[in-house]
């Protein structure tokens, strides 16, 4: 059944279990600057090692290999709730608003590297729900150059992750 008009993460929400449902995902350094400056804390992220085995093989991105892992394989991950719900995830959806939310928050469920972005989505988004006739940008009500930007402020960010490392 496709969401019509719905955005697609809204629809996806309202299915059940999403993205925000027991991923590890990965906060940039500025991620903590503008969730803290927004939340007025930051005790929403941990130092974890990888727990999903998939997520261990980053060979086709090197430089997410090496400059999100720290030496003894951690990186920084957003919080879970028991039922491994993301910190942030309320009944309607994510509490922060889109120009805070985690940069890989807003880029999924596209595929990307350092390259760039593919024009499919990540292993487990229910295209199912994408209305026949409509481009998954176009339901997720996003426009390509938002997507590019987003994708060069991450990189930009994961490649001063040395830099930023005071925040352990």
């Amino acid at each position: 059944m496709a969401c019509g008009t719905q955005n697609l993460c809204a629809c996806c929400a309202q299915k059940g279990k999403t993205c925000c449902h027991g991923r590890e995902i990965y906060v940039s350094p500025g991620d903590v600057q503008r969730i803290a400056l927004f939340t007025g804390n930051s005790d929403f992220f941990e130092w974890t090692g990888v727990h999903d085995p998939s997520y261990l093989d980053q060979s086709e991105d090197p430089v997410w290999q090496r400059h999100v892992f720290r030496a003894d394989g951690k990186r920084r991950t957003l919080k879970h709730r028991a039922r491994e719900d993301c910190i942030f995830l309320s009944a309607s959806g994510c509490r922060l608003p889109e120009a805070v939310r985690p940069l890989v928050c807003r880029l999924h469920p596209f595929d990307y590297t350092a390259a760039g972005i593919t024009s499919d989505p990540a292993p487990g988004c229910p295209r199912e729900l994408v209305a026949p006739g409509t481009t998954l940008i176009e339901a997720l009500h996003m426009s390509p150059s938002r997507a590019r930007e987003w994708h060069h402020m991450l990189y930009k960010e994961i490649l001063a992750e040395g830099e930023f490392r005071g925040w352990e």
